[in-house]
């Protein structure tokens, strides 16, 4: 049975191209100037429209819709909001007003949740988008969250590592008359306890962002998919034939995904520089950076607007209408 992951895999082998939620453009010079003037904080998007935006990136093709798990906005040493409403809520209401397009997060922070929630959430989401979820999860990158969830930043790789197991276990179904087995929290399959809805194809995708304190050869072996940092060219590739190497050992090459942050210009022929995190370019050298992001073996980008000048629907209809033609996203 195919997975969410499955579709944003092109049988062809080109990548599959994605969209970051908040789709906003509240890093852009001139919003930022707005909302200074007017006394909004930085990094706070507009979600107005984020239903109309989502539903309007489904009809045009886009292979994906991501969002960010952002516990607490600390507007002192971060500033970025991410997606602002809490993680599964939102994608749960996401579910309902899309028909198509592939639901992911990038990413839960797996320590700072109780396992057994997410894994009742994300089985949720997985049915209420009719299998259309991909579960990212992260190692967490801000200190300041964890002792506030009771957690030690320090022990958080193995954390993350334990975590995951609990979610592979609740998503089990176990035998007639017994219960899921979790070892670390001390429950036998005597009790029949057990955690649901189980997910429509047995387990859920995960994808990791990062490497949540893991070294490659345990993420090749434990999640589906590495969702690594944007990184430019020469650099993906080391980190592609690293990621390839560790997964075609163990018998099960996995895909590499990757974000990006967008500034389309309006000029098509505007030559791409680099941003932090991204490109700043015109259409048609977008495409030839994403043809070479594809020969390196990329299979899918998830691009974020936010630093944008230009409205947000209008990029994605040029992206539609010019960028997606040589990057399908396969027919469900």
């Amino acid at each position: 049975m195919s997975t969410a992951l499955d579709h944003l895999l092109n049988p062809a082998g080109t990548l599959t191209v994605g969209l970051e939620l908040p789709l906003d453009n509240d890093w852009g010079p001139s919003r930022l100037q707005r909302d200074h003037a007017a006394g909004r904080p930085f990094g706070v998007a507009d979600l107005a429209a984020h239903a109309e935006t989502a539903q309007l990136a489904d009809r045009l093709g886009f292979a994906a819709l991501w969002v960010r798990d952002v516990p607490l906005h600390d507007p002192v040493e971060f500033g970025d909001a991410g997606s602002v409403f809490e993680t599964f809520t939102h994608l749960g209401y996401l579910a309902a007003v899309t028909r198509r397009i592939v639901l992911g997060t990038a990413a839960v922070v797996l320590p700072l949740r109780e396992p057994l929630l997410v894994a009742k959430a994300a089985a949720t989401v997985d049915h209420l988008s009719g299998s259309r979820f991909v579960l990212g999860l992260a190692g967490g990158d801000r200190p300041i969250e964890y002792p506030l969830f009771g957690e030690d930043f320090g022990k958080r790789a193995a954390t993350f590592r334990d975590n995951l197991a609990i979610l592979r276990q609740a998503w089990a179904a176990p035998p007639p008359g017994s219960g899921i087995t979790v070892p670390a929290l001390g429950l036998k399959a005597e009790r029949r306890l057990d955690v649901l809805p189980k997910p429509a194809g047995g387990s859920v995708p995960v994808v990791v962002a990062g490497r949540a304190g893991q070294d490659l050869d345990w993420l090749g072996a434990h999640v589906d998919g590495w969702f690594n940092y944007p990184r430019d060219l020469a650099a993906a590739a080391r980190h592609l034939d690293g990621w390839r190497a560790r997964t075609h050992a163990l018998g099960t090459p996995k895909p590499y995904l990757t974000p990006m942050l967008l500034d389309l210009t309006e000029d098509p022929d505007a030559p791409r520089s680099p941003i932090r995190l991204g490109l700043r370019t015109g259409r048609k050298a977008l495409v030839e950076h994403l043809h070479a992001m594809s020969e390196l073996g990329v299979a899918h980008l998830s691009l974020s607007l936010r630093p944008g000048e230009r409205p947000v629907a209008e990029v994605l209809h040029e992206l539609a209408d010019d960028v997606l033609p040589h990057f399908p996203t396969p027919t469900r």
